[in-house]
């Protein structure tokens, strides 16, 4: 730009290389809703008086400053109310209807930066006026841009049959890289805040790449709607659900593009595009499409809006059809087993089975396990190792506690916080419809006035039922036939038979020493090692460190407080190494062992507790595995008949247990020579220690009746026998469960003679023959039996 002799008059390059005069100072017609781009002509309806006054003051041919409005609501906008950078246009044509309003045809000029003057006192708005011509030459990165967006205007010109295919070379020939940008800026659908952005952009490169955009955006719109009018015309038997989605999703591009799009809309046609996506089944995609239809009518502000949302979200979120591929080769399966964890066979053989019947039969119904065993044992972690041999997803449900039939089948959509139950909450979270799913502590559920969890639970684990599974918020059935359940217990006690019946049992039994050895070494010592930034290189744990916390801090079927006690060790010889007070390697031994984890907890001591007649070792099964138990008897002679008085917290069946105890000895008390006064007239008094733990069951019977006999006889019980078994009156020895644990138990106690009911002999295959290697097994058929390999000689010291 340059000024001309007169100071009033300025020289502005304009449509390339022209060279026009204006005046400094120019009225303004302000504008609703448009926007003139240099170049361009445009018809404008002016109807206000300050517009109407501009428009005579300018006169045909003169020039005018074309300003569009922030706020079009405004009538006299001041300029402050207007956007800083405007158009200088000419005005070609003004047209007088009858109306009031005039019909104005304009071509813009010039960006220019209006100015305020100060002076201003005739009727309309007044500006001096900046100009902001474009360069003179165009620079390499403005070519490329200029390239770039020819080639996308001619595509849009190909794709849409309202342009002209004479347009190609008119936009070919466009003398500067801006009037191609304001071209296409003024004659493609932008949004009018768009518009108004790229007309106040003095850079012509900046505004050709913005318009790139459209362009590109432009095409995508203008290829979707071909490919749809070529699609019905090749098909006019169209999917109608298919032809509907293309519908609206054409709808929705056209509403965006004109920017009349209704927000509720666009969340119904989103949440439309997720249910599409979820391939619902008939039945959930019928309920989907009421509830969606329900979702379009609402208000934007009604309040049972969000719920239908969340409703319908849940739906789409479900996977319905996302499944993994099982990993079907046995032997990398077995691998897997193996690596996570020790033993177990049984278990590993369970699943290596199942894997082949899916690799044989892909259709077959996945099974119902139930993994029994003390704590500590690996149920949970044995779940996980199942889920990555076979590649499935894993999910688990803690249902300890539980009380609510809701947490399982899920709440009705009537209640406030509705949700669905933990089944499908898990499979939402794994994201597959086939996993791996934990059902933890499932002996822990309770009852209430709420519901029982566990008959909610016979429907989910029943595989003639759990294909049309229904949850309570849902109300459409989903398919649980796919999903692989594992249940883990303590005990079989608590579990109701029905729902027991619908699972196979697996008994997951306590380690032995040796066992709980090799998964120190394997398993727990790298693991603490990791977690405490230690390397095997630092700290060396010996064998017989291993073998003394083992035999010495732990007495448990499991290995859970094995590992606290590894985790001890190691935090504290971190502790030493990182301050440098300790050698390296570090190693621990026994007597390092003895220090850091003071003195044992665990010692034998079945032998000095049986020194006195009248004490006995028993065995007990527990939901925490096997364990010893001593019963003590004592006497006092006087009163008339013999009284049998029992304390220890015992149940109701061994209470029975211990009478039918003492009415055999009583019956047999001649032929066993025992003390007779205190038969006639005395008080045997029965106690079995730990009087905090209630204990109950009949397994106890031999052990009672052979403490009483012990007490009478006064003669002492070998240290290290223990038994187990029922008795009638007759003094026949019945068999009783729990064996292995039992055994297992005896042996971790060092007790080295175990006396089992005879019929209890076809148990012994599930003990581990390292443990009974260890153990001599005496077999009982009476009482008679158990007396003669558990006490003592007559007169014995």
């Amino acid at each position: 730009m340059s000024e001309s002799s007169e100071p009033d008059i300025l020289e502005v390059r304009a449509f390339g290389d022209e060279t026009l005069q204006i005046p400094a100072r120019l009225p303004v017609l302000p504008v609703r809703n448009a926007v003139v781009f240099p170049g361009m002509n445009v018809p404008l309806t002016v109807g206000r008086p300050g517009s109407l006054a501009a428009l005579d003051e300018a006169g045909v041919n003169g020039t005018i400053v074309i300003a569009t409005q922030k706020d079009e609501a405004t009538e006299r906008p001041g300029l402050d109310e207007l956007h800083p950078v405007a158009c200088v246009a000419r005005l070609a044509r003004v047209v007088e209807p009858r109306r009031e309003a005039k019909q104005a045809l304009v071509m813009g000029i010039v960006r220019t930066r209006m100015r305020p003057i100060e002076d201003d006192t005739g009727p309309g708005l007044h500006v001096e006026v900046e100009p902001l011509p474009e360069p003179l030459t165009a620079t390499a990165e403005a070519e490329v841009a200029r390239a770039r967006v020819v080639e996308l205007a001619h595509r849009v010109i190909d794709l849409r049959d309202d342009y002209p295919d004479e347009w190609k070379a008119f936009v070919s020939e466009l003398p500067t890289p801006g009037l191609l940008a304001d071209l296409v800026s003024s004659n493609v659908a932008l949004p009018f805040e768009e518009k108004v952005s790229l007309l106040c952009e003095p850079d012509a490169v900046r505004r050709l790449w913005r318009v790139a955009t459209h362009l590109e955006r432009e095409i995508t719109i203008a290829e979707t709607q071909r490919a749809l009018s070529e699609s019905e015309e090749a098909d006019d038997e169209m999917d109608p659900r298919h032809r509907e989605r293309l519908l609206r999703r054409r709808l929705r591009d056209i509403e965006e593009e004109i920017g009349e799009g209704d927000e509720g809309q666009r969340e119904a046609d989103e949440l439309r595009d997720r249910i599409d996506a979820a391939e619902l089944p008939e039945e959930a995609l019928a309920h989907a499409e009421r509830e969606l239809r329900r979702f379009r009518a609402l208000p934007t502000h009604a309040p049972d809006r969000h719920l239908v949302r969340t409703y319908l979200e849940w739906l789409a979120d479900l996977p319905w059809t996302v499944e993994t591929e099982d990993h079907l080769e046995l032997g990398e399966a077995r691998g897997v087993l193996d690596a996570d964890h020790h033993d177990l066979e049984k278990v590993k053989d369970r699943i290596l089975e199942y894997l082949a019947v899916r690799k044989l039969a892909p259709d077959a119904k996945a099974p119902i396990l139930c993994f029994v065993g003390p704590p500590g044992v690996g149920k949970t972690s044995l779940g996980r190792s199942i889920a990555r041999a076979m590649g499935r997803k894993f999910a688990r449900a803690s249902l300890g506690g539980v009380r609510d039939e809701a947490e399982i089948r899920g709440h009705r959509r009537t209640y406030v916080g509705a949700m669905p139950g933990r089944i499908l909450l898990s499979l939402k979270r794994a994201g597959s419809r086939n996993p791996v799913f934990l059902l933890d502590e499932v002996d822990k559920l309770g009852s209430d006035f709420r519901g029982d969890p566990s008959s909610a639970l016979l429907e989910v684990l029943d595989p003639e039922q759990n294909h049309t599974f229904s949850d309570h918020y849902l109300e459409v059935p989903f398919d649980l036939s796919r999903v692989l359940f594992i249940a883990t217990a303590n005990t079989l006690s608590t579990i109701p038979p029905a729902l027991l019946d619908r699972m196979e049992v697996i008994e997951l039994p306590g380690y032995t020493e040796r066992d709980k050895g090799v998964i120190a070494r394997e398993h727990l010592i790298p693991k603490q090692l990791e977690a405490h930034g230690l390397t095997p290189e630092q700290v060396v744990v010996r064998d017989d460190a291993v073998e003394t916390v083992v035999q010495e801090y732990t007495r448990e079927a499991g290995v859970r407080n094995l590992d606290r006690f590894f985790a001890t060790l190691l935090r504290k010889a971190a502790a030493q190494i990182a301050g440098g007070d300790a050698p390296v390697p570090l190693e621990i031994d026994p007597a390092w062992v003895g220090k850091a984890l003071g003195a044992p907890p665990h010692l034998p001591e079945t032998a000095e507790r049986t020194t006195l007649p009248g004490v006995v070792v028993g065995l007990a099964a527990t939901s925490h595995g096997g364990d010893i138990l001593f019963i003590e008897a004592t006497g006092s002679s006087g009163g008339k008949g013999v009284r049998l008085r029992l304390t220890g917290q015992l149940g109701d069946v061994m209470r029975e247990s211990a009478e039918a105890a003492l009415s055999w000895v009583r019956a047999n008390a001649a032929r066993l020579g025992l003390d007779a006064a205190l038969l006639d007239a005395g008080e045997v008094h029965l106690h079995v220690p730990a009087g905090a733990v209630p204990k109950d069951g009949p397994s106890a019977g031999v052990t009672l009746a052979t403490a009483i006999v012990s007490l009478l006889s006064g003669r002492r019980a070998r240290g290290s026998v223990a038994m187990t078994g029922e008795i009638s009156l007759r003094g026949k020895v019945l068999p009783v469960g729990g064996i292995k644990d039992k055994v297992m138990a005896a042996a971790r106690a060092g007790v080295t003679t175990v006396l089992l009911p005879a019929r209890n002999e076809k148990d012994l295959v599930e003990v581990p023959e390292e443990v009974l290697s260890a153990l001599e097994v005496t077999l009982l058929d009476s009482i008679d039996d158990a007396l003669e390999a558990a006490l003592e000689a007559p007169g014995a010291a």
